[in-house]
């Protein structure tokens, strides 16, 4: 088994991490950070009692009004740092992250000391998964501003997805005074440790872990994740229904039951936990995208098709859904559909080696040998260079999706 699916099996319970709030600017800092308004642009005080009004609207909910204000702002006043930066609040809170990442850059140049703005570029990568991406902005927030639990939290969680475990354990350690009580922050520390191989570290915080996590629902699910983690499936099932008997609706405990089944290969098992778990977590589109892969094995192509494009109504980034899309067309043989889903993959995933390899079967299907040939070796490019890193996999599908769902404060 990969480590990248095994990184993907390691989570928070989503109910214990809050989702952090995009930062949003006071005027008066973007002012102190950008130029005073010139003569022509408008009345300053206009634009103050303006740029409150969004602020108000922002702080409502009202994001239509607040969109409207803070870009009235901008229209009076180009260089306000602070009615760019929440604009990008208002684009991140209706998941329009590339509007988001336009407004934020720009309050970035007008006012590069204000380490809010790049926190909230970093949450924008961060909720779209480009935790390489995310990086530097959470990485300069940490070095201007070292005591920022949430800035050090979020970039350890992102070098503890890129699997930079090293990094991870370096960055997360200084956090263990504040965070001893937390059990998601020790199961983070500890797994980074353990692939990092720093046993010392490891050891000390699974023992806490321990204690604190007592015999709650929530200690259970940690534990049936570790075995997992460990290929140790049947202590994965016995921990897993600990915490199943102990709360029945408790977010992802079905589906981390299922995917210890898939590993058992007890397909019906494994359903009808993702099954149960998207009753529970029905806007979630990783049990769909696991129902999808069962039906595939299952040969059931028709309802592989609907599981994975209802994954991809819910989220249109998951391209494990994608993939999967692009290989049940092939095997029906409509090689056509598996190249337009192959296509609209590449567009999520540009340099993955599964899909260029996958687009190179289809178009020697298709009898495109020529441009089969040069995706193959496009493929064996991208392995090539990825041969010291771990490979992202897309053929199983997104193992653990609560860790990436919710962002700490």
């Amino acid at each position: 088994m990969s480590s990248y699916l095994r990184i993907l099996r390691i989570g928070v319970v989503a109910l214990m991490v809050a989702l952090a709030s995009p930062v949003a600017l006071r005027q008066d800092m973007a002012r102190a950070n950008s130029r005073e308004p010139a003569q022509g642009d408008g009345n300053i005080t206009d634009v103050a009692t303006i740029f409150q009004q969004g602020q108000h609207s922002l702080a409502k909910g009202d994001l239509k009004q607040a969109e409207q204000a803070f870009r009235t702002v901008t229209n009076i006043d180009p260089q306000s740092a602070a009615a760019y930066a929440n604009l990008g609040v208002v684009y991140m809170r209706e998941k329009r992250w590339d509007s988001a990442l336009i407004a934020l850059h720009k309050a970035e140049r007008l006012a590069p000391r204000v380490a809010g703005i790049r926190l909230n570029i970093g949450l924008t990568y961060y909720r779209q998964s480009k935790f390489n991406d995310a990086i530097p902005a959470f990485l300069s927030v940490v070095n201007d501003e070292p005591s920022s639990v949430q800035a050090r939290h979020l970039l350890g969680l992102c070098y503890f997805f890129t699997q930079q475990y090293a990094q991870a354990v370096t960055t997360l350690q200084p956090l263990e005074p504040v965070e001893s009580g937390d059990l998601n922050f020790l199961y983070v520390l500890s797994i980074s440790a353990w692939e990092s191989k720093q046993p010392q570290i490891e050891q000390r915080a699974m023992a806490r872990l321990v204690e604190v996590g007592g015999n709650t629902p929530e200690f259970h699910l940690l534990m049936g994740k570790a075995h997992l983690n460990r290929e140790e499936y049947d202590d994965a099932i016995k921990e897993l229904n600990a915490a199943a008997l102990a709360s029945p609706k408790l977010p992802f405990v079905h589906f981390e039951l299922g995917e210890a089944y898939i590993k058992k290969q007890e397909l019906d098992k494994a359903n009808a936990e993702f099954m149960q778990d998207a009753t529970i977590e029905p806007d979630v589109a990783f049990n769909y995208d696991q129902l999808g892969v069962i039906a595939f094995q299952q040969q059931h192509l028709k309802e592989a098709v609907e599981y994975f494009r209802h994954a991809l109504r819910l989220d249109p980034t998951l391209a494990s859904s994608q993939y999967q899309l692009a290989r049940v067309y092939l095997q029906e043989g409509d090689s056509a559909k598996a190249l337009g889903e192959v296509d609209a993959l590449l567009r999520l995933v540009p340099d993955n080696s599964s899909a260029h390899y996958l687009r190179g079967q289809i178009l020697q299907k298709l009898q495109r040998t020529e441009e089969a040939k040069a995706e193959m070796r496009r493929a064996t490019e991208i392995a090539n260079q990825a041969r010291n890193k771990r490979q992202q996999e897309l053929e199983g599908g997104i193992k653990d999706p609560d860790l990436k769902q919710q962002t700490p404060q």
